[in-house]
């Protein structure tokens, strides 16, 4: 695959608004290994193979298993994922695939039992986000592997 275009180079405001979104989000107070978990699985569903590479190599970092990653597509027939994460990757897909449904009544209700309000505002944007990333990546053809995660302090 080859890239269509580098936005660091031709309109470096891009990333300055994404990597914006991504300070808040990072200090917005959500897990950071909930954040990468909604990435992934938001990303496997855009079809993103630089966020995918990029996002399982972060929760790898965080030291999540092999297993609840090489899971995610399968979340519902898992059991290595808590009901708080099962809440909030329900919202990442309904969020992901809006047009199909609006995000349902009921995805909603089982999001709230398991996030507070601010959660769930701070965690719809982290979606937003990511959707935003994958589309901007596809668009362009970044090209996967080069990824590393930033050293995590011992």
């Amino acid at each position: 695959m080859k890239p269509r275009f580098n936005y660091g180079k031709v309109a470096p405001g891009v990333y300055d608004a994404m990597d914006a979104l991504d300070r808040y989000v990072a200090s917005c107070g959500l897990e950071e290994s909930l954040l990468h978990l909604v990435r992934l699985r938001a990303s496997q569903l855009n079809g993103c193979a630089y966020c995918l590479d990029m996002h399982w190599k972060d929760l790898r970092a965080l030291e999540e298993s092999e297993q609840r990653l090489y899971s995610l597509d399968a979340w519902r027939e898992c059991p290595y994922y808590t009901e708080r994460e099962r809440a909030a990757l329900a919202w990442t897909e309904a969020v992901t695939r809006v047009a199909d449904g609006h995000v349902p009544d009921a995805v909603f209700a089982e999001a709230r039992a398991h996030l507070s309000e601010k959660e769930l505002a701070d965690l719809t944007l982290a979606v937003a986000g990511i959707n935003a990333w994958n589309r901007l990546s596809i668009a362009s053809r970044l090209v996967p592997g080069t990824y590393q995660p930033a050293p995590r302090a011992s």
